[in-house]
């Protein structure tokens, strides 16, 4: 998926405004203008469009999860300069403290089933045999299911 329309997404899904997002991003030590902001979330085809590195998705992701779940002790989680749609699933099911359960309900609700099994592989280890890359298609309808469950 292309990390604007994930970030675009996601701060319509929690009603974000620009402010917010910015504030986001700062609690993961990534300070981002207002004019980034803009071009952020401007169409892919503007001029002005300006891609959303991983890095800055990453950021803007841990910084999710310090805004829902609070921050943890010790260091600060450092944003990985390269994201996989699993890396990005992942963290979306901490930021919401969501367990497999009501991960495979939340796909539901957006029309996708999915075993416990077929979740978990998503969330292994790159190396493990039973790995399994997240598609967009599966990323796509998780953010879909998270928002009928937010929004109701």
């Amino acid at each position: 998926m292309i990390n604007n329309d994930i970030l675009r997404r996601l701060s319509t899904l929690l009603g974000f405004d620009d402010e917010k997002v910015r504030a986001v991003f700062k609690l993961n030590s990534c300070d981002i203008t207002a004019e980034q902001m803009v071009c952020f979330f401007k169409e892919k085809d503007d001029v002005d469009y300006v891609e959303l590195l991983d890095v800055e998705l990453a950021s803007f992701l841990n910084g999710l999860i310090v805004e829902k779940r609070g921050a943890k002790e010790g260091p600060q989680a450092v944003p990985e300069q390269t994201l996989s749609n699993n890396a990005i699933f992942n963290k979306l099911k901490i930021a919401f403290s969501l367990q497999a359960d009501e991960v495979i309900g939340t796909l539901e609700l957006a029309e996708l089933s999915l075993t416990k099994y077929e979740l978990s592989a998503f969330f292994r280890n790159v190396n493990n045999k039973h790995y399994r890359d997240c598609s967009d298609d599966v990323l796509s309808t998780f953010i879909k299911g998270l928002k009928i469950t937010v929004q109701g």
